[in-house]
């Protein structure tokens, strides 16, 4: 699919690394733009979140990014015990292997380059996210997490993520959740 210019067979995706130039990327979300340019190899050295770029692979432009950290969805994620009981009879557990809590990857971040909106570039990243762990799950990781801003939510949902409970404390989030096993044929 080309759109803008953008020919989305061909991005890459590679591991931020600290020679990597992100000084001309902008979503115009200055939280966002700031973590890229200023926080994300700080939190990278300390093992506390990894950065990823999508670039077009011609010209090497960085479109997007994402930060991803480990998580977990726990009975603390709900308000109560039959709230969290309801979500793991939602997802198939068998008795057996309902536990206390359940391993996760949190997308920290997910800008897209203003020059990039509108071209499908944050499902392209989340499409990669989820192969990612699906396909080359190296601990074990059965859902994919994100604190979504609200203006967000409908693009979360269009790409399959649910809301983790029925309601948020926080007025300008809401927990959402993709089980990657709905990528199972």
């Amino acid at each position: 699919m080309v759109q803008k210019g953008i020919n989305l067979s061909k991005l890459s995706f590679i591991k931020i690394r600290s020679s990597y130039s992100v000084k001309d990327f902008t979503c115009g979300d200055p939280d966002l733009d700031d973590f890229i340019r200023n926080r994300a190899s700080v939190f990278q050295k300390h093992l506390l979140s990894v950065s990823y770029a999508c670039a077009d692979a011609d010209t090497g432009k960085m479109l997007a990014y994402c930060s991803l950290a480990n998580d977990k969805v726990a009975m603390g994620d709900f308000k109560d015990k039959t709230e969290f009981n309801r979500f793991r009879k939602k997802q198939g557990f068998p008795n057996e292997k309902r536990l206390k809590s359940y391993p996760a990857v949190k997308l920290c971040r997910l800008g897209v380059d203003e020059s990039a909106k509108g071209c499908q570039i944050g499902t392209t990243v989340l499409n990669y996210i989820k192969a990612m762990f699906f396909f080359d799950n190296k601990t074990g990781c059965r859902f994919l997490t994100v604190d979504a801003y609200l203006d967000a939510i409908p693009f979360y949902e269009k790409n399959g993520f649910r809301f983790m409970n029925a309601e948020d404390d926080d007025p300008h989030t809401r927990l959402m959740y993709f089980d990657l096993m709905k990528l199972v044929a």
